[in-house]
């Protein structure tokens, strides 16, 4: 579903970043002591969201089933399917209506297939060493929804009458989550689709929108069915959703942050101060998803062209926190994936043509992320450099190993130096055979238009 307006998040995001020049030096220190205890599996994954309607022509299950080679080849190990249930046609919109407009959630859309169908997903996923996350639209339904039959499920006006949870959002109505049996309905549909059907876990749609006390009942009691169960959460800015109810957030903040720099309306420092910010806001040690790509925003590809898309993905694919991919985003896709895409059938281009080796880009990428702990794990170390309105430079790193990251997210080259107080020993990291920098005298650089560079070094043994 759509978030607030983009500009109350701006400001939000501007009165929080005044403070970001001293958050460098005490971000680490401010940040509350605890967060929940994430399984370990989760720091060293990467997420697929996948569009079931949109993924493929024949817009169903068994297309996602069939194209699993190949994302475990990619190195995805998590399968984000965004809602699979019937759509509500009461009051929806477009053509198709939107997914998020759940007519009954204990069913499959019958356009995706069968029940069955799913089963054999989830079976054939976790034989791809894959887990499968559902998506859970728990504030709301279709105005058609199977639960109408229960008006007091719902959120009501002064007169009665039931209402959206959110006035932009006349396709859906609320459930009322002072009503105790809301929750016992919304837990057991869980419990059923973690038991039965042995999905790893749940991405929970505009989190923020149901209490927090009925997610952290639900991950108690969904805990006794899968120990290892992992819950996503639609949110940003929200740290106590992350102390006992989910395992990682939207990083909203990080993505509009982004999206202004990328645009030429903020320098590339703006992205260093919006991670220093949420360091110092969230418990130690939170999980952030990191993304370019979703069905809520228009193609990167098509917001900063194919070499500034892809930048921007190498920035998440090399940050902390756990990175995503977003429905065809590996093929260079340009296809629509907000409105009017949620809503209408407008599939993958997959061979869309004209575009770099993204995919052999990524998958080497993803493999450097997943066999080092240091990109995985490590600590975040922003370098100051002489070119702070085009260009983030920081280090990962643990105690064996040290990554420095050099990425140019302007449309103009650059050259400059990095405060690198030892320079020697690094070498650049060979991805998918691109060329090695022009100049790799560290700490000098020179960086092309949306240009790139990964070194490594390993550090003495302690």
């Amino acid at each position: 579903m759509k978030k607030n307006s983009m500009n109350v998040i701006i400001l939000t995001l501007c009165l929080g970043f005044w403070m970001g020049s001293s958050l460098r030096s005490i971000a680490d220190e401010t940040a509350a002591p605890t967060t929940r205890n994430s399984p370990e599996w989760l720091k060293q994954s990467v997420v697929y969201e996948v569009f079931p309607r949109n993924f493929s022509e024949a817009g169903d299950l068994k297309s996602i089933t069939a194209r699993l080679d190949e994302l475990e080849d990619l190195g995805v190990n998590i399968l984000w399917l965004m809602p699979i249930h019937p759509t509500g046609e009461k009051f929806k919109k477009g053509t198709l209506g939107s997914p998020f407009a759940v007519r009954d959630f204990y069913a499959i859309n019958p356009d995706y297939g069968t029940t069955n169908d799913f089963r054999e997903l989830v079976d054939a996923a976790h034989g791809h060493h894959m887990r499968v996350v559902m998506d859970v639209v728990a504030g709301q339904t279709s105005w058609d929804s199977v639960l109408m039959q229960h008006p007091d499920f719902y959120m009501k006006d002064t007169n009665g009458a039931i209402v959206p949870p959110d006035p932009a959002w006349k396709d859906v109505a609320g459930l009322n989550y002072d009503n105790p049996e809301v929750r016992h309905y919304m837990i057991n549909m869980m419990k059923y689709w973690l038991g039965d059907f042995h999905v790893d876990g749940f991405r929970c749609d505009v989190a923020p929108n149901v209490p927090l006390d009925f997610w952290e009942q639900a991950r108690s009691e969904l805990e006794q069915v899968n120990p290892q169960v992992v819950i996503l959460a639609d949110a940003g800015a929200r740290p106590e959703l992350l102390t006992n109810a989910f395992d990682v957030d939207s990083s909203w903040s990080m993505n509009y942050a982004l999206d202004l720099v990328m645009t030429g309306a903020q320098p590339a420092s703006y992205i260093q101060d919006s991670w220093q910010h949420t360091q110092a806001q969230f418990p130690a040690h939170a999980l952030h998803l990191r993304f370019t790509d979703n069905h809520e925003e228009p193609r990167a590809i098509a917001r900063y062209g194919m070499d500034g898309a892809l930048a921007a993905q190498v920035l998440m694919l090399t940050l902390d926190g756990v990175p995503m991919f977003y429905n065809g985003m590996e093929a260079g896709d340009a296809t629509e994936s907000a409105d009017p895409a949620l809503f209408e059938k407008l599939p993958i281009f997959w061979h869309p043509g004209g575009r770099p080796p993204l995919r052999a880009i990524y998958h080497d990428l993803i493999q450097l992320r997943r066999s080092n702990p240091a990109l995985c794990e490590g600590s975040v170390r922003w370098i100051v450099n002489s070119q702070t309105n085009s260009v983030l430079s920081f280090l990962r790193q643990d105690d064996h190993d040290q990554f420095l990251v050099l990425i140019n997210l302007s449309g103009t080259p650059v050259s400059g130096t990095m405060d690198l107080t030892d320079p020697s020993g690094f070498e650049p990291v060979s991805i998918a055979n691109r060329p090695p920098p022009l100049d790799s005298s560290l700490p000098d650089f020179q960086l092309v238009s949306h240009g790139w560079f990964i070194f490594h070094r390993k550090l003495p043994s302690q």
